[in-house]
């Protein structure tokens, strides 16, 4: 059995004493895809953040090969990569050297980080726009180049949030190509996502989060073993909606004179 790279423990984040996340476990082996799946407002953004470093949890643990990240939060941090919900760049900076820095930070050689760079950006379209302001690129561009910052120095866990939103169809296909083939070299990923047509596809393992809590976690091989009902089961884990109902009611709304 493969090293577990992520282990969550307990997690918990409060806001004004309401918890966010509550004692939230599971873990991630290397060569594992996680999906964390829940609707808006479960509590997805707020574990992705505890698992980035950039938000304190209340109580419980964030484990990185066993050890606690906050004894060396740093060194963590060299060894993950991470794709925010909100692609937040230095506008004012080109493409190529908004990856530059990134590379810098990471310690990167010049050659090294100019050559990957480059390749990256050649087989994602972007090569011809390296030298264009960030401010002037497309959603999906600007979510590209966080693709391609978070993978610059070849880390051990990627830790993506919604990583998708904004690609174009044939951007998406190479990226989830391209996270089979970290899986199958080892990597471990946290896939963070609202879609679960999206999560199928892509994660070896789930986990479904309902208003801060888990609800249900299994592999995908498990869970697709019924497979014609694990769409009605999502929502009837995350939450119970009448989506005719609510459908019909916006039509009249709509319509209404």
């Amino acid at each position: 059995m493969a090293e577990t790279v992520l282990e969550v423990r307990n997690l918990t984040k409060n806001y004004a004493g309401l918890p966010a996340v509550n004692a939230v476990n599971f873990s991630i082996r290397a060569g594992e895809v996680l999906g964390y799946l829940g609707h808006n407002g479960a509590g997805k953004s707020t574990t992705v953040k505890m698992l980035a470093g950039l938000l304190e949890p209340t109580s419980g643990e964030v484990c990185f090969h066993g050890a606690d990240i906050r004894k060396d939060l740093a060194a963590y941090k060299r060894r993950v990569g991470y794709v925010p919900e909100e692609s937040h760049l230095y506008s004012f900076l080109t493409g190529w050297e908004y990856l530059d820095l990134v590379g810098t930070l990471r310690g990167m050689p010049l050659a090294v980080r100019e050559d990957k760079s480059a390749r990256m950006l050649e087989e994602l379209s972007l090569f011809r726009h390296r030298h264009t302001a960030i401010a002037a690129y497309s959603k999906g561009m600007r979510q590209r180049i966080m693709l391609i910052a978070a993978l610059l120095d070849d880390p051990e866990l990627l830790i993506l949030d919604e990583p998708f939103s904004g690609l174009d169809v044939v951007s998406a296909l190479v990226m989830r190509r391209l996270l089979n083939l970290l899986a199958a070299n080892g990597k471990a990923i946290f896939f963070c996502s609202p879609v679960l047509e999206t999560v199928e596809k892509v994660c070896t393992h789930l986990v479904v989060l309902r208003q801060g809590e888990l609800v249900a976690s299994g592999s995908m091989q498990q869970i697709l073993a019924s497979r014609s009902e694990l769409a009605e089961s999502f929502f009837q884990l995350t939450e119970q909606v009448d989506a005719d109902g609510i459908a019909g009611r916006i039509l009249s709304a709509i319509a209404a004179r």
